[in-house]
């Protein structure tokens, strides 16, 4: 499985991102896509993910109601809507594949046996 996450960039306090993250390969063995994020100097830490097939979502408190995970149109495809982005925000982004059979996992590094090569956000105050 390959993951290929685009769509950062450099914007200000308050504007808005999208982040998309296309899967290829054998993409059957993921139950779940997940963003994380990494500041530098900082652990990678879980921000978002969302369940295949379904749609159940879950957040991290720092971004919940301001981020929104979604199945794309296309196959195999998740996008990450960011909106009112804050400094803190700031870091390398990462699609990732969840593919244990429980849940207890989805918000921990340990659940995502597939990972993307990250695409970076820099929020300016």
């Amino acid at each position: 499985v390959q993951l290929q996450a685009s769509g950062g960039g450099m914007v200000q306090a308050g504007d808005s991102l999208r982040l998309s993250c296309v899967a290829s390969g054998r993409t059957m063995s993921i139950k779940a896509m997940g963003w994380f994020r990494q500041a530098p100097g900082k652990e990678r830490e879980f921000v978002a993910a969302i369940w295949l097939p379904g749609s159940n979502e879950h957040y991290s408190d720092a971004v919940e109601g301001r981020f929104t995970v979604s199945r794309g149109n296309a196959k195999d495809t998740v996008h990450l809507q960011m909106d009112t982005l804050k400094p803190e925000d700031t870091g390398v982004y990462f699609c990732a594949g969840y593919s244990r059979n429980v849940p207890a996992w989805i918000r921990n590094i340990v659940g995502y046996r597939y990972w993307g090569q990250g695409t970076l956000v820099t929020v300016s105050s």
